[in-house]
């Protein structure tokens, strides 16, 4: 069974028990299968006045909003060159194009597939996501990424996913993060929107998962981080 066959599968049961669901998952299965590392973004929820009953694969497939969009698109093209990150006069000017092609091989799953406003509710989306629990670890196991980015997310995904272990660790500059498994982890970073400077945004990001790559066993400046999903012996193991 493909990937969205699955995911489809899910959300048809899954669909009944929230007004408005918005399906998500994997943008494109041919890009996300091929890439390396795989990523995915875990989100709070869509902001849609209207009330939802949509589909986030198709809306981020088109582009997406640029507000959001941009600066997820800015960290998968600096993941995936993580060996050479542009300067930010690369990332400055995100085009339609870029943004349309770069999010192809992603994977973005919100904690709460029925809609919200501009500025999500704790009480609701951790009240919702507890509820929905087995369906999101469902959902997750589905696409095993090298590379899990939680967009202020974080605790609340590791209490759904892996309750107990492993524990959170911190890089130098505050990123927490837990390994997974060989060569994947999840990082709790902030919202694409967050308030700040993009470029903050970016190179906060880009500058974690190099400190990561490191402490993991994987040598960026002679080892390109794809090699891992391949099985690379130098990658941490425990």
């Amino acid at each position: 069974m493909s990937i969205k066959d699955a995911e489809n599968k899910l959300f048809d049961k899954w669909r009944g028990s929230r007004a408005g669901f918005v399906s998500d998952g994997v943008i494109s299965e041919t890009e996300y299968m091929k890439s390396k590392p795989k990523i995915t973004f875990i989100l709070k929820e869509v902001n849609d006045k209207d009330g939802g009953s949509w589909d986030l694969r198709e809306f981020v497939s088109d582009g997406g909003r640029p507000q959001t969009w941009d600066n997820i698109a800015r960290w998968v093209h600096g993941i995936r060159n993580i060996t050479s990150v542009p300067k930010w006069d690369f990332f400055k000017d995100v085009t339609d194009d870029f943004r349309k092609e770069t999010l192809k091989s992603i994977c973005a799953m919100n904690l709460k597939k029925s809609p919200g406003t501009h500025t999500a509710v704790h009480a609701d989306l951790h009240k919702v996501a507890k509820e929905d629990k087995d369906y999101i670890k469902d959902q997750y196991a589905l696409y095993d990424p090298g590379i899990t980015i939680c967009c202020g997310t974080g605790d609340l995904f590791k209490s759904i996913v892996n309750p107990e272990t492993p524990k959170w660790k911190i890089t130098t500059r505050g990123v927490y993060w837990y390994k997974r498994g060989t060569g994947k982890f999840v990082v709790d970073f902030a919202h694409p929107e967050a308030r700040v400077k993009s470029s903050l945004l970016v190179y906060g990001l880009l500058d974690a998962i190099r400190e990561i790559y490191t402490e993991i066993g994987v040598d960026v400046t002679h080892t390109h981080p794809c090699e891992l999903e391949a099985g690379n012996p130098t990658a941490d193991s425990q």
